[in-house]
This record gives structure tokens, sequence and C-alpha cells, in this order.
């Protein structure tokens, strides 16, 4: 590449000037790390990142991901020189309002391709935009989907360990299109990274599969030189070592950690920008000739753009199958009319094997469905759906089964990539209790309104023998509390297939499956595909009589409510199914109030899980449920101990009636 000395550094002067400018406006940020960072960001902006000038979601482009998130003022200037955001946005850096949060936040800030902050998610996220584009070349054609994928990390982002999990996937994929830049400069917030340290990362990427270089961080021609390098690797995944100093180009306080979180002091930064040939007395200066170079490849870009165009016109034209994916993918609208399978009322099936069974009839019909388990396939049943479509490797890019090894978290990171980038439903399975692990980049799945759909089996102390340890008591209530999540709870097979159908059809929120692992039998309630989407339905009982009594109950514990509804006596018992909270609330009043009328006070929740939640459904009632750990003994023996029994509850419900 033929760079212009003096021109790149003049344009790297401009963007530290605009670092220091919008952290000290706001009083807060982090011009530090944004500093060290700007040279090897400015090249790869400059020279080498593909993108349409007019368009900051032209499907083709290459995507960049800010994984140092605290990093973002460097980001912001960059998009402002690209002409995405206005001069305006910088000056109001994380106020109220603006286009520059503190962090970068997808669907708010245009050319911002995720939502970063929490360290080390962005590298997770950059692996499964990596996949994606694999995968979905694979099915369109490199003519087609042909880009890379750059993300920026830090010393933070690499000390946390899912990044290195999904780094691990990532060599193993051999995804050859994916780019890491490292900024080595050896602090953070609390010192020296060398007081907390000493991995040897280049030792550690080597042995994941990737390719290993090392530069100077501040010299261009090498960061140039390094990324030509890692764009002639095709099989191999690529980190770029770039060994750099903190707030590089400060007038005194060059390696300085204290400016990692801090806004350099007013005098610093005038003394900083009349060291780099800035005015000292201008704020957010950036002078036309900058503009100016750095819109120059703009015409290029666009022709680039344009002849990529009419070579999805003329696919278009020729295919209409071809046509009909690309317009899927551009609406976000891939998975519509996914057909159901049939079970049979009376058949008995763990939710986990109806599941199963959906997951690999749906993938029959559609091959937009990517994505597998953090191991457990025998257990969580996705073995089917991995052997209708086949397993992504590094030499079968066609594959849509993901075996991401014991790896939640990475796991979970790598699914919102795979949502972020297009063309594809993601989907991930582990075991409830583990929902744990993933929870962290469930919060940004929900944060970006991304539709990922998260599966965990052995939900309830049911899993029996495995203990407590494996029991799951507090996931549902602490995935219920997350806002922008759906959590579906089916109680059957034909539950677990529409509620599927909904899930995939969904485009704006991250959904979470709890399924059993224990059988039950199919209901036989009329319409049930229809009735169980709307989040509660009633199972028994008239539904235009008014109850005496109404259990709730989600999951298997539906099956008990009937059970025990049988048992008690006097009283018309209604009981309905909640197989969603979310999916309940948002139904209009005149419904809901149809299935839980306002006036019977008398309601009993009853799920194997914390009770915590469930108040506000109930009224004058009360919860029955698990708020205490579980125990290792054989499912039967513990369903009697812990008092999930027809007998049982039927006494209770008789007992607490009001009146009685």
């Amino acid at each position: 590449m033929n760079l212009n000395a003096e021109q790149d550094k003049n344009a790297v002067a401009v963007i530290r000037g605009l670092i220091m400018d919008g952290t000290r406006k706001a009083n807060s940020g982090h011009p530090g790390g944004a500093m060290s960072s700007t040279d090897m960001a400015y090249i790869l902006f400059k020279y080498y990142l593909k993108t349409d000038p007019g368009d900051s979601q032209w499907l083709n482009r290459d995507r960049f991901v800010l994984s140092a998130g605290h990093e973002s003022m460097l980001l912001y200037s960059l998009l402002h020189l690209q002409g995405y955001l206005p001069m305006e946005e910088l000056k109001h850096f994380r106020q109220w309002g603006s286009l520059t949060p503190g962090h970068p936040e997808h669907g708010l800030t245009p050319g911002v391709d995720a939502t970063t902050g929490p360290l080390g998610q962005g590298v997770g996220m950059a692996v499964g935009m990596a996949v994606a584009e694999a995968a979905l070349a694979d099915q369109m054609g490199k003519d087609v989907i042909d880009h890379y994928t750059y993300v920026l990390a830090g010393d933070g982002d690499l000390q946390e360990p899912v990044a290195l999990g999904a780094a691990a996937n990532a060599g193993h994929f051999g995804l050859g299109k994916l780019i890491l830049f490292y900024d080595k400069n050896n602090a953070q917030i609390s010192g020296s990274t060398s007081r907390a340290d000493s991995t040897k990362i280049n030792k550690v990427f080597k042995g994941f599969g990737w390719q290993v270089l090392e530069i100077d961080g501040h010299d261009h021609v090498q960061i140039s030189l390094a990324i030509e390098q890692a764009q002639e690797e095709k099989n191999k995944p690529t980190i770029i070592i770039g060994h750099t100093v903190m707030a590089k180009g400060a007038a005194t306080v060059e390696g300085d950690f204290h400016t990692h979180g801090s806004p350099l002091p007013p005098e610093e930064i005038a003394a900083t920008k009349e060291k780099n040939g800035l005015p000292a007395d201008k704020d957010f200066y950036v002078p036309e000739a900058v503009y100016d170079y750095f819109h120059s490849q703009h015409k290029e870009q666009k022709k680039a753009v344009n002849a990529w165009n009419a070579i999805v016109k003329e696919k278009s034209e020729a295919d209409t199958d071809f046509a009909k994916k690309y317009q899927a993918i551009l609406s976000n609208s891939l998975t519509p009319n996914l057909k159901l399978p049939e079970f049979k009322p009376g058949e008995k099936m763990a939710t986990r094997a109806s599941f199963g069974k959906t997951l690999a009839y749906f993938a029959q019909q559609t091959n937009v469905i990517l994505g597998g388990s953090a191991d457990l396939e025998p257990s969580n049943n996705t073995k089917a759906y991995a052997d209708v479509s086949g397993e992504f490797t590094r030499d079968d890019h066609s594959g849509r089964n993901l075996s991401f090894a014991v790896r939640e978290f990475p796991m979970a990171t790598i699914l919102n990539g795979i949502a972020l980038h297009g063309g594809f439903r993601p989907f991930g399975a582990t075991f409830l209790v583990f929902s744990d692990y993933a929870k962290p980049a469930m919060r940004l799945s929900a944060l970006m309104g991304l539709p990922v759909l998260y599966t965990f089996t052995h939900d309830s102390f049911y899993v029996g023998e495995d203990g407590p340890t494996h029991e799951p008591i507090e996931q549902f209530a602490g995935l219920r509390s997350l806002p922008g999540l759906y959590v579906f709870r089916p109680a059957e097979a034909r539950e677990t297939a529409a509620l599927m159908q909904l899930a995939f059809a969904i485009n704006d929120k991250p959904v979470a499956f709890g399924f059993t692992r224990q059988g039950v039998p199919t209901l036989g309630v009329e319409n049930v595909e229809e009735k169980a989407k709307k989040g509660a339905y009633i199972v028994s009982g008239n539904e235009n009589e008014k109850p005496d009594i109404i259990l709730i109950a989600s999951g298997s514990e539906v099956h008990l409510a009937l059970a025990a509804a049988k048992r008690i006596s006097g009283k018309k018992v209604r009981v309905v199914s909640m197989p969603c909270m979310e999916l309940f609330d948002e139904q209009p009043q005149e419904y809901k109030e149809s299935v839980l009328p306002p006036d019977v006070k008398y309601r009993v929740s009853i799920e194997a899980a914390s009770t915590f939640g469930w108040g506000k459904y109930v009224a004058d009632g009360w919860s029955f449920g698990m708020d205490h750990f579980g125990a290792s003994a054989p499912a039967g023996v513990l369903e009697k101990e812990f008092g999930f029994t027809p007998e049982n509850i039927a006494r209770l419900v008789e007992e607490r009636y009001p009146g009685k």
C-alpha cells in the first residue's frame, strides 16, 4: 500500500485531538487506550476497510468490532471522518440523546457493528461474524459475500477468558478472514498489566491455530504490511500484536496508566496539541485537508459497491431463490413460514426431545438456522439437527452445526455475532443451570434486540441424581428479569413446536427456552398451537364459568396442576398453562382478564423453580416452588421429598382456601 507519511501523521494527530477534546468536554471517558490504538485503527480505516460511503449497513462491508469499547471516542472520530457522524455528535459525547454514548451501541450509531463495553465479548462477536461470512458465502457465492471481519482489542479484553474461548473456536474453524488487532500497551486502570498478568499471548494464540504477527503498533509501514500478510493467510485467523504506548503522543503523560480512565487536564491537552502540530487553542479541530484525504478513497469504494450491486441484480434476475434469500436478509425476515411437526395427544415425550425433533424438522425446511451445542448434543437433543445440517468445519463451510465444545459464554457471544452479521437465525444449547455462564452475552442480545435462540434443557430438580450443582433453581427468575428477553417454558410437545415456530419468527428479541429432561404427556387441548403463543391459556375448566380457584403453572408442572385439580373437591378449578410471562403481559387486557379474571383472587402458581416473580399473577393466593437448592436422588424420590405431588398440592390448596 502506498502510504503518505506526512498526511497520515497529520490525520492521526487530528484524531488524537478529537479523542482528548471529546473526553475532556464530557469530563468522562478513556483517552489513553484510544490514543495508543489510533495508529492501527487509522491505517485500517483509511486504507483497507471496505465500506459503502453512503450506506453504513451495506451487506458486503468489512465488519469492524471495537471490543475495547471504552475507546469509543476513537471509533466515533473515525466514523466522523468516514462521513457517518456529524461533528456535533462528537461534541456531545456521553450526553443524553447523543449518538455517541460512553460505549458503542449497535442500532444507535451509524457504523457501529456491535454493542461493546463488557470486555472480551467483542472478540466473540467478531468470531461469530466471521463464521456467518464464511457460511453465507458458501450459500450465496463468494462474488456476493466476500469481506473481512476486524476486531480491535486491548489487554483487558484478552484477560477475559471469554475472548480466549472464542478465539479457540475461531482457530479450530480456520476463519482466515478474521483479523484481530491487539493493542498491547501494557497498562490498565489499576496500573501496569505486569502486576496481574504474565500470559504469553503470542504463544497462546499460536496454540489456538492462529497466525501471530508482532509489530510496532505505531509504525504505519509495519501496520500496513501486517494487514496485508493477514489478508493473505486464508486458512487461519490472524492476531496482530501491536506493541504500543498508553496515551501515545501526549506531552508529558505517555505511558501513564492514569490516562486509561480519566480525561487529560486542559493544560496537558494544549501541550499535546502543540507537540503534534495542532492549534492549541482550537477544540474539535479537523482541517479540510484531512477530510479530503480521508475521503479520497470514496470514489473507488462507491465504484466497488456499484459493481457488487450489478452482480446481485444479475443473480437475482437469473435465480428466484437467490433473490428471495437476498431480500429476506435485507428485511431480516428469514424464517416466517416454518411448518410444524405432528405430535399425538397422550404421547409421552420430554420437551427436550420434542425440541430436538422440531429443530431437525425445521432444518429440513430451511438453511438459515446456524448454531449448535456447548457439547451435550446427546443430552440436549441437538444431534438430529446436526445430522440434518452437517458440520461447519475449517474445510467445509456448508454445514450449519457448530461444535462449540464446553464454552457456554463464548458460544453466546458468537451467536450474537452471527445475528449481527445477518443471513442466519442462530441458536445455542446447553443445560439451564449453565445459562449463568452465558448470561452476560444474553444481556447484550437483549440490549441489541438480536434474534438469538437460547435453548436450555434439564430445566428443574427432575435432573435427579446429578444433584444441586446441576438442578436449576433461580435461573428462570434471573432470565425473566432481563428486559427484552422472552422466556419460554413449554408444557409439552405441541407447545414446544408452536413456541419454537414463533421464536424463529421474532426478529427483534432473543428467546430463551427451558426444556424438561423427564417425559410429559402431549395435551389434547384444541388449537394449542395458537393459544400457547399468547403466553398463557386455559388448559382445563370451563372458560365461560367463573372459577373458585386458578392454578397457574409452566412446563412440566402444568401436568402436576391438572392432576392436583382433579383431587380438589367442591370447588371449580381452572388450570392455566403459562409458558411465557412476557408474551402474556403483551396481550390485550380483555384477553388477560378472560384467562385470569380479576375477581378471582385465589390463585396458586406452581413451578419447580424459585417463586420469585410469580407474585403479580397470584393476586391474594400464593406460590409453590423451589426456594431452596435441590438434592441428589432419583427424580421420583425428589418430587415426593419436595412435595411436588398431586396429593400434596391439592391438600395445600384446600387447606389455604380463604374462609375455610
